[in-house]
């Protein structure tokens, strides 16, 4: 791969118009296009990892995806100054690179449902677990769609959908960023057929033509192990890296602040990512201030900082490799030991004290019950549409999702989009009222 066509603001659907005429980069028209969204508007209520504020409050996916771009232009633009230094006579758009990273890590949790990952997994437990999910695998697959789709709903291929899909009334190319832009949410460049053992996976059978139109228009190499598959592209390992480095300080900041971790521990697991001179001087910068919030937020600070330079680091030292697009893992796996080590740390902590405590656990029980009933009542609808029920039902589905498509994949594909693009207070509120928990006033 070479970066002078890795580097593309051509724009997907857009492809024969070209504007110049106005004085911001179309990298920073797609970060511009993304933040005035209503999709992103809408990550203000959708869960991160903590149910949505009471009196206290932690992060969301609005706030998430904003403290993720504010890291991966860091590291984009860090990126783009060494790629300047190392190929000075290429004529490649690395002075864009900060604003390509920074656009991708907006939207790179867009197409993610309600009630967080949990929203994911229940998704695909209504599929995978028998039941009513799993009558309607072989019309699927006699009609020629992809099942794998839905047994392993996949929020990073959803938000390729959601970004370059022609909803009804909307335009082609969906929000019509550019190639270099979309081809930077990828995480992973394959379809559902290859997503075992972990079931992840990038596009949709839905999205097939518009993934390859951006592999063969960026030059994208197949992966140097598997035919089936495509080389990341590569700025996906600084959106990856820009995500990995929030979400694991945040949680445990977070967490503080919900009282599951205290204070000292807190400190404790964040100080570990420094040792000895740089670790005294963080010290006596924290006795400065008796705030424990705000000692853990110089912490924090200070954390990303040191991450942002290793994986910046370790990203040049891989560069040739990664063109060449042999797989070498997240960058965060890279870093140096005393970082990797603290990591590793929050990392295991995490797992055993945040993500299975009674807060997290409670949103993913109320996830897959409120899950279960919209999938299962709304794909009746559009299964059924005569029905007296299904077409008072129907009523409910905005006009954008096309409940008429004739197969069966894209009637399960229509609810879904519908019910992957609500917000968590949405997807209660209508849950209520169709099982008939609550009525309007009257």
């Amino acid at each position: 791969m070479n970066w002078t066509q890795l580097l593309s603001d051509k724009r997907l659907g857009m492809e024969e118009y070209s504007d110049r005429k106005h004085d911001r980069t179309d990298f920073q028209r797609d970060y511009d296009r993304l933040i005035f969204s209503s999709p992103f508007r809408r990550l203000q209520n959708k869960t991160q990892v903590f149910p949505l504020p009471g009196h206290i409050f932690v992060h969301n996916r609005l706030t998430h995806s904003l403290e993720v771009s504010c890291v991966g232009r860091s590291l984009g633009m860090n990126i783009g100054r060494e790629l300047q230094k190392k190929y000075p006579g290429l004529e490649a758009n690395f002075s864009d690179i900060g604003s390509i990273v920074s656009a991708a890590c907006l939207a790179h949790d867009m197409g993610n449902p309600p009630f967080g990952h949990s929203g994911e997994r229940a998704i695909s437990a209504f599929f995978a677990e028998g039941g009513f999910g799993e009558k309607w695998k072989e019309q699927v697959q006699a009609e020629g769609g992809r099942w794998e789709d839905f047994l392993h709903f996949e929020g990073n291929a959803n938000a390729l959908r959601l970004l370059t899909h022609q909803f009804i009334g909307r335009r082609k190319g969906g929000f019509a960023l550019t190639y270099s832009t979309l081809a930077s949410i990828i995480k992973y460049p394959y379809s559902s057929e290859y997503a075992a053992p972990k079931g992840k996976f990038g596009y949709f059978q839905s999205e097939e033509e518009t993934f390859h139109k951006i592999i063969e228009e960026l030059g994208i190499c197949p992966d140097s192990e598997n035919p089936n598959k495509y080389a990341r592209y590569p700025l996906v390992y600084l959106v990856e890296a820009a995500d990995d480095i929030c979400y694991q300080v945040m949680d445990i900041e977070d967490a503080c602040k919900l009282h599951i971790l205290t204070k000292d521990e807190a400190i404790g697991y964040l100080l570990n990512f420094f040792e000895g001179e740089k670790r005294e001087r963080i010290l006596r910068v924290m006795r400065m201030v008796d705030d424990a919030n705000e000692q853990i937020a110089y912490l924090r600070s200070s954390i990303i900082g040191l991450l942002v330079e290793e994986c910046s680091r370790v990203f040049m030292e891989k560069e040739e490799s990664i063109l060449r697009g042999i797989p070498i893992g997240p960058l965060i796996d890279h870093i140096c030991d005393p970082a990797r080590k603290a990591y590793a740390e929050c990392s295991a902590m995490a797992y055993k004290k945040i993500y299975q405590s009674h807060e997290v656990v409670d949103v993913e029980l109320a996830g897959y019950r409120i899950f279960s009933q919209l999938i299962s009542l709304l794909t009746e609808a559009v299964m059924s549409r005569k029905s007296t029920y299904s077409k008072l039902l129907l009523h409910r589905i905005p006009d954008q999702y096309d409940t008429q498509v004739p197969t069966t994949y894209g009637k399960i594909q229509c609810v879904l989009d519908y019910i992957s693009g609500m917000t968590d207070v949405y997807a209660l509120d209508l849950y209520r009222k169709i099982t008939g928990m609550s009525l309007p006033a009257v």
